[in-house]
């Protein structure tokens, strides 16, 4: 397992790693990255890719540290690349998460030579009236420096009502734990989705493609999985039924489909 760090043109960005595999398997996570990064956690993150260590050498990335005002989701995908490139990852199959998804699919968009399978989940391929809603919420949230009301709404809108029940006691303490200095390197992240739109090029999309969703998604909505299906070519949609924007860590075999697609024919 590696913690590593790789200079991007007038700053860096951190990264995690894990397995030996000769396939390279990269992971873009969602808004969460606003308030902290993956520095320092690759023995936290590893643990639901083991399946992939033998095959694959798994590579999550944080968004850049240094992020300017204005920073789109498209640009996102350019740094992206270059990070991947600066690694010598030539080719990997994708799974974006939440806003993870939106910049892998500007990242099979602009850069398709290096997109070998694409996995979007629990995304969208705009900023749609339910995702504009949340992550308004959040922003005014912030702006409040009312942590404990960010992470409770975040979670309410993540988690199914069993799940989220049984670990709400646990907020007000993560949200403690959490609390980052500043609220800055969030916001550039939230107004990035705010302005995202990829719908009229996601027929560029190429690659093998597999779009998975909660059913009862309330920080996507629930449209969102049939709207990409139907925009990129021959992509595949599975929807966990009675989930929702949390089916990478409520459904028991998310992470076996990611690998059943990434080694499919």
């Amino acid at each position: 397992m590696k913690n590593g760090c790789i200079a991007l043109r007038d700053t860096d960005m951190y990264y995690v790693s894990f397995g030996k595999g000769k396939k390279n398997l990269v992971v873009l996570p969602g808004l969460s990255d606003g308030l902290a990064t993956v520095k320092g956690k690759a023995f936290l993150l590893a643990s639901p890719y083991r399946k992939f260590f033998k095959d694959y050498t798994v590579y999550m990335f944080s968004r850049k540290n240094a992020m300017p005002e204005g920073y789109t989701i498209r640009e996102m995908a350019d740094d992206q690349a270059a990070a991947m490139k600066a690694l010598g990852i030539v080719r990997a199959s994708v799974l974006g998460v939440s806003q993870g998804g939106m910049v892998s699919q500007y990242l099979a968009i602009d850069h398709p030579e290096m997109v070998e399978r694409l996995i979007l989940a629990v995304t969208a391929p705009y900023a749609n009236d339910v995702i504009q809603n949340a992550v308004s919420g959040w922003i005014e949230m912030a702006v409040r420096n009312d942590h404990v009301s960010l992470m409770t709404d975040t979670a309410e809108k993540m988690y199914t009502k069993s799940y989220f029940e049984k670990y709400r006691k646990w907020i007000p303490l993560t949200a403690k734990m959490t609390r980052p200095k500043s609220y800055e390197r969030f916001f550039r992240n939230a107004y990035a989705i705010l302005g995202f739109d990829a719908r009229e090029e996601l027929d560029k999309i190429s690659c093998p493609t597999v779009i998975i969703a909660g059913e009862d998604d309330h920080t996507v909505g629930n449209r969102a999985p049939y709207e990409l299906n139907d925009r990129i070519p021959d992509s595949k949609v599975f929807i966990h039924k009675g989930l929702g924007h949390g089916v990478f860590e409520e459904a028991r075999d998310f992470y076996d489909k990611v690998y059943e697609f990434c080694k499919s024919e």
